[in-house]
C-alpha cells in the first residue's frame, strides 16, 4: 500500500479535509486495475501525460499521484496541475505536494503548480490526458458563491466571520440540484478539455444518479464528427453498498 500524504498543515476551517471520498480516489487510482490501465494507456515511449485535478482542496490526491508516479503510471515523467476556486486550497495543495514529493524523489513526477480558477476555463483546448475530479456532489438547494475578498482581509488581520469561512467549505460539497450542477459543467466540457488519449476519473454519490450519468456520457459522441469515437463510462471503484446502493463510486471516462 502506498503511503498517504500528510495534510496536517492544512487549515481545515477553510479547506476541505480529506475524507472517505478522498481515500476512495487514492485506493482506486493505485489499484492494480487502474495502474495496469494507465501504464498501458501511456506507454514509456509516448509523450509525458498531463494530469489535472480540479478542486484539489488539501492536495492529498494530487500529491499522491505526483509522488507515486512511477508506481501508478510506470513512469516518473508525468506533469501535474491543480485548479481550485479557493485560493487557500491552492496554497495547501502546493505545500502538500512539495512535502510529499521531497520524501519520494525517485518516484515523483513534475508538479506544475496550483492555480486559482473556475474549473477548466483557464486551459487551452484538448490538453488534459487525465482529469481527476472529486466534485461538490451533495444535493443542495443552491450553489454557494465565493467571498472574493476573504483572503485579502485575513492577510490584513481584519476580522472574518465564521459564516464567511463556512462559505469556502460549502464550495467543496454543495452541488446544487441532484448534486450535479458543477459536475455537469465538467462533463459537458470533456470533449473540449481532454486530449485524444484523454480520460477522466469522476467521483459520484448515489444521489447523483450515477447510472443515468454514465448512460448520458456514453451518448455524448452521437452527433457530428465526434461520433467516430465511442465514449466509455465505467465504475472502477466503490465504497461499498448501503441499503442496496453504492454509496460512492469512481467512474472512469474515456474514448475508444
Amino acid at each position: 500500500m502506498l503511503p498517504t500524504p500528510s495534510t496536517s498543515h492544512v487549515p481545515y476551517t477553510l479547506v476541505y479535509e480529506p475524507a472517505e471520498d478522498s481515500f476512495l480516489l487514492l485506493d482506486t487510482l493505485s489499484s492494480p486495475l487502474s495502474t495496469h490501465f494507465l501504464s498501458h494507456h501511456f506507454p514509456p515511449d509516448s509523450p509525458p501525460p498531463f494530469i489535472l485535478e480540479l478542486g484539489p482542496g488539501s492536495g492529498v490526491v494530487l500529491a499522491f499521484l505526483t509522488a507515486h508516479a512511477s508506481k501508478i503510471f510506470s513512469r516518473p515523467d508525468i506533469l501535474t496541475l491543480g485548479i481550485d476556486i479557493n485560493s487557500f486550497a491552492c496554497s495547501s495543495t502546493s505545500t502538500t505536494v512539495s512535502l510529499t514529493t521531497s520524501s519520494h524523489p525517485t518516484t515523483s513526477g513534475h508538479f506544475l503548480g496550483a492555480a486559482q480558477g473556475d474549473l477548466t476555463s483557464c486551459l487551452r483546448p484538448n490538453q488534459v490526458d487525465v482529469l481527476v475530479f472529486n466534485p461538490p456532489y451533495v444535493p443542495t438547494e443552491d450553489l454557494p458563491t465565493l467571498p472574493d475578498t476573504l483572503r485579502a482581509r485575513r492577510e490584513k488581520g481584519e476580522k472574518v466571520t465564521f459564516e464567511e469561512e463556512s462559505k469556502l467549505l460549502e464550495l467543496s460539497y454543495a452541488g446544487g440540484k441532484d448534486g450535479m450542477e458543477t459536475t455537469d459543467r465538467v462533463i459537458d466540457s470533456l470533449p473540449e478539455v481532454l486530449s485524444e488519449r484523454g480520460m477522466a476519473y469522476l467521483l459520484l454519490c448515489a444521489g447523483n444518479k450515477p447510472e443515468e450519468v454514465k448512460q448520458r456520457i456514453r451518448k455524448m459522441g452521437n452527433a457530428g464528427g465526434e461520433g467516430r469515437r465511442e465514449w466509455k463510462a465505467e465504475t472502477v471503484g466503490t465504497s461499498g453498498r448501503q441499503a442496496g446502493w453504492e454509496k460512492l463510486q469512481i467512474v472512469r471516462i474515456w474514448k475508444e
